[in-house]
């Protein structure tokens, strides 16, 4: 009869750190979790590989409705737009283009992406800074919606609108004073110095700018509804005299994104989940103060809002594999993943959760975990509570739709797989996972350094 022998580990000194506490005790990571949408963690892993992003196509449908009624209850004419920076796996985009909603780019390639997943250019927003003389002319013959971010694209539209003669339908971007510290007047026009009032009355002077909208994106992750209110409130300021003084109904108001998930924002006392205020409680902050700053019934303006991170985060799983467990000269155990912050980009912002893909021992420790790269930034938690992992065993981390599939890294290592579970728990590979020969396609080798000297 034979018996498999325990795994020996020398006794250590160690001084006792719980980490931060809240009311609830210290955060500890214990429930393990075994299956995604019904589909085993393990068979994943054995299918794809370690590591893989996981997304759910039922949470996104889910939580788009979801925003979409409580908005929709609250004020007649609403229109979402899906930003494409959040997560552009063009499988992700379509099942929000299914949903109803329409596309927000910031970039040309953006917008290309949008037009290849079929989205009609009336019904693709152009944010951002960056536009060249062909993205705008294009966004023009599309009557898409272009969003003027500074005085000098203001003036390239208006040369290309007279020498071409087109006719494109533009808002301005407008930045303002929320409450919110630090302020986000990067991009667009002042409301505070008047900048805003002098770029709308110039392209109200144009003959060529039909000017139908006023956006406004003032912040992410925002944890303050009033911030809301207050943009709300100056973008129908903006509206309301455009109105009286030229006789312009404007059409739309954008309220952009910035909706936080319930992720855990690193150095927080609770976690995301008792501290983020629901979409109902942001509806009600801007739909309030559109509805009572008096325009008639035929000139309230339809909403659009840019919701991302909101409306993807908890979609997205990571999955991965323990590469080894150590101790540090401190005596902390380290353990060591087979994904890091190159995988994982929001661990610099999130205290993610991240749990047992199986059963454990009922013996926990503070730990760190850290990424197999080779720099000492790889830190995918400082601090958790968690039972021991052993090489082999396997984790799942919670909440990662949002931008770790568009900020990520090819850097050591090669970017995983993404699947997509679908409505009937049937797994997809959306993007496949990158190989060297992937990796080398636009490289060039000058041909003097093609005779290999060794």
């Amino acid at each position: 009869m034979t018996t498999n022998k325990l795994r020996y580990e020398r006794p250590v000194i160690q001084k006792m750190n719980t980490g931060l506490m809240n009311k609830f005790g210290t955060r500890t990571e214990y429930e393990p979790v075994t299956h995604i949408e019904g589909v085993p963690v393990k068979s994943l892993i054995e299918q794809y590989g370690s590591p893989l992003f996981v997304l759910s196509e039922k949470q996104i449908r889910r939580n788009y409705q979801n925003a979409t009624r409580i908005f929709s209850t609250r004020y007649p004419k609403v229109q979402f737009a899906w930003s494409y920076k959040t997560n552009y796996m063009n499988a992700v985009c379509q099942v929000f283009h299914q949903e109803g909603s329409w596309a927000e780019v910031v970039s040309g390639f953006e917008y290309e992406k949008a037009l290849n997943n079929g989205v009609p250019g009336n019904k693709i927003i152009f944010n951002g800074p960056d536009k060249t003389d062909a993205h705008l002319i294009a966004a023009s013959q599309n009557n898409s919606l272009i969003h003027i971010d500074h005085f000098d694209e203001l003036y390239s539209l208006i040369r290309l609108s007279e020498e071409l003669d087109l006719k494109p339908r533009v808002a301005i971007r407008v930045n303002m004073d929320t409450g919110i510290f630090p302020k986000w007047d990067r991009f667009g026009f002042n409301f505070e110095n008047g900048q805003a009032w002098t770029a709308i009355t110039r392209i109200l002077n144009s003959k060529h700018l039909d000017l139908v909208g006023l956006h406004c994106h003032i912040g992410t992750f925002m944890l303050s509804t009033e911030a809301y209110a207050m943009a709300a409130t100056k973008l129908c300021e903006l509206a309301w005299s455009i109105k009286e003084k030229f006789n312009k109904t404007i059409q739309y108001l954008d309220l952009g994104g910035g909706f936080p998930s319930t992720n855990t924002l690193k150095g927080s006392y609770l976690p995301g989940s008792d501290t983020v205020p629901s979409i109902d409680q942001f509806a009600d902050a801007i739909t309030d103060v559109i509805l009572g700053f008096g325009f008639k019934q035929e000139d309230l303006p339809l909403l659009i809002l840019e919701t991302g991170r909101a409306l993807i985060d908890d979609a997205g799983y990571l999955l991965g594999s323990v590469l080894a467990s150590k101790r540090l000269s401190d005596g902390r155990r380290a353990t060591i993943l087979d994904f890091g912050v190159n995988s994982l980009f929001t661990s610099f912002w999130y205290d993610h959760k991240i749990s047992p893909a199986q059963p454990f021992s009922q013996q926990t420790e503070e730990m760190v975990l850290y990424g197999p790269l080779c720099m000492n930034i790889d830190i995918v938690r400082e601090s958790i509570t968690m039972p021991i992992l052993e090489k082999g065993d396997q984790i799942v981390v919670h909440k990662v739709g949002a931008y770790n599939m568009t900020q990520w890294m090819q850097f050591i290592t090669l970017r995983p797989n993404i699947v997509l579970i679908d409505q009937e728990n049937n797994t997809h590979i959306i993007r496949k996972a990158e190989t060297l020969e992937y990796l080398e396609l636009n490289e060039r080798i000058p041909e003097h350094l093609q005779q290999n000297a060794l």
